[in-house]
């Protein structure tokens, strides 16, 4: 049964390496990942070897002559090229990569120089260099082994196992050149049992050790993908802190010509009280600005504080009134610190304190499905006529702190439906601002 090269066994193997042959190809032009084209094409070059009997009586007699050793040579080049992608040589052995790519060029140059010693010389000329060639080869490969196997992972291990076996049973087929094949015939075997044994063996471990080597790119693939999120989470942390600072400086700046004011008309009682407000206010500030969010309870309380300085400031005063939907959970809503101060602001200094008589601060919150939506109506004197007040300096800032604002709020939600609309909402009868925010709800 083994001595007969026509058997079913080895029929099997063959059609077993040509269907290798197609799968690895097929994933080839899938993901255009070049390891499996060499691993392909060394494959294809094993089953031309071993079905050198059907060419020889399908094409023309002494066809083997001249593909026989040609074909092995391109084979294994195609294998070096295989181990160098798989392994990554490049990166883990980068001294005896050099070495493979050199073995690749010999073997390329051999293929078609073999090719020529049949034209010129003979087959048995060839068989006598190949006598040469073959051991020196052998000897490569297994020096090569031994510093492959050195690769961390187990990749490397299931690779030199593999090749190991094969190159070892190769080369019990190939002592039929110094041999009489009727030594093989006497074990019951062909010459050539051992390297078919050798592919299909090599062919399973190969299988497995580039199964591994996929789930190893998978993983790779996805901890980058990991790594990508956690360092843009950070930039959008870094990016909220130093908007968050520009915020703070901005409030804190206004609140210190408040005291000063105070100090520089002699009101002792006003301005003592401005300042212990203002400590606590300071107190509360200080502990919401290290975090990047505080519920939406706290930021009401931050607001109420600073309403109550910017009330005494104001001449006559001003009245504000807050609306919350009783549906909103405040702790769970977070929000970035201080992010309606600037709207509250702008509605106190550029609105309502050109106004004669009433003035009011209007702040709504209300919950729309999965979203909050934040109001802040005055009745100023609207952005029209704000903008051809005399405080032109003023003008030049008035927006530097919103515009801070809406760029944390947006880089918070990552510009998921978020709404910032200014509008002047002044009639005939009347004057005002109305100043929304709308963003989604996130704990």
């Amino acid at each position: 049964m083994f001595v007969d090269i026509h058997s079913e066994i080895y029929s099997w193997i063959r059609g077993g390496l040509f269907v290798l042959v197609i799968y690895h190809l097929l994933i080839y032009f899938q993901n255009r990942r070049t390891t499996y084209l060499y691993y392909s094409l060394y494959l294809l070059g094993l089953f031309i070897y071993f079905y050198q009997h059907v060419f020889d009586n399908i094409v023309s007699e002494g066809i083997y002559e001249y593909i026989n050793f040609p074909i092995q040579f391109l084979a294994y080049a195609c294998f070096a090229l295989f181990t160098r992608n798989l392994l990554e040589t490049r990166i883990h052995n980068v001294q005896w990569d050099k070495f493979l790519e050199l073995e690749v060029k010999v073997l390329l140059a051999l293929a078609p120089m073999f090719i020529f010693i049949e034209m010129f010389l003979g087959y048995e000329f060839q068989l006598q260099s190949f006598t040469i060639v073959g051991p020196l080869l052998t000897i490569f490969n297994l020096t090569s082994f031994y510093y492959l196997y050195k690769i961390p992972g187990i990749t490397s291990k299931y690779f030199v196992f593999g090749s190991l076996l094969y190159v070892v049973l190769a080369n019990i087929s190939f002592l039929q050149l110094f041999v009489d094949e009727e030594v093989f015939a006497n074990y019951g075997v062909h010459p050539m049992f051992f390297m078919y044994i050798g592919a299909f063996i090599q062919s399973i471990v190969f299988a497995s050790t580039l199964g591994h080597s996929v789930k190893r790119i998978e993983q790779r693939s996805k901890n980058a993908e990991v790594k990508l999120a956690i360092k843009q989470k950070q930039m959008e942390e870094l990016k909220m802190t130093a908007l968050q600072s520009q915020m703070n400086p901005h409030f804190l700046f206004n609140s210190l010509n408040s005291i000063n004011n105070f100090v520089l008309k002699n009101d002792v009682e006003k301005a003592s009280d401005y300042i212990t407000k203002f400590s606590r206010l300071i107190r509360v500030i200080l502990k919401s600005s290290s975090s990047l969010t505080i519920p939406l309870s706290e930021e009401l309380g931050i607001l109420g504080l600073y309403v109550k300085l910017e009330q005494m400031r104001i001449k006559g005063g001003f009245e504000y009134i807050i609306n919350v939907d009783n549906g909103i959970n405040l702790e769970e809503v977070k929000v970035p610190p201080l992010f309606l101060q600037p709207y509250l602001e702008n509605s106190i200094w550029h609105g309502i304190m050109h106004v004669e008589g009433d003035k009011r601060v209007e702040l709504t919150i209300r919950k729309e499905e999965n979203s909050i939506r934040c109001e802040v109506v005055d009745n100023g004197i609207g952005i029209d006529n704000s903008k051809r007040q005399p405080h032109k300096q003023i003008n030049r800032r008035k927006f530097f702190g919103t515009q801070a604002t809406e760029n944390r709020i947006k880089l918070l939600h990552r510009q998921a439906n978020v709404v910032v609309d200014i509008s002047d909402i002044s009639t005939e009868e009347k004057t005002g601002t109305k100043v929304t925010i709308v963003f989604p709800i996130s704990s």
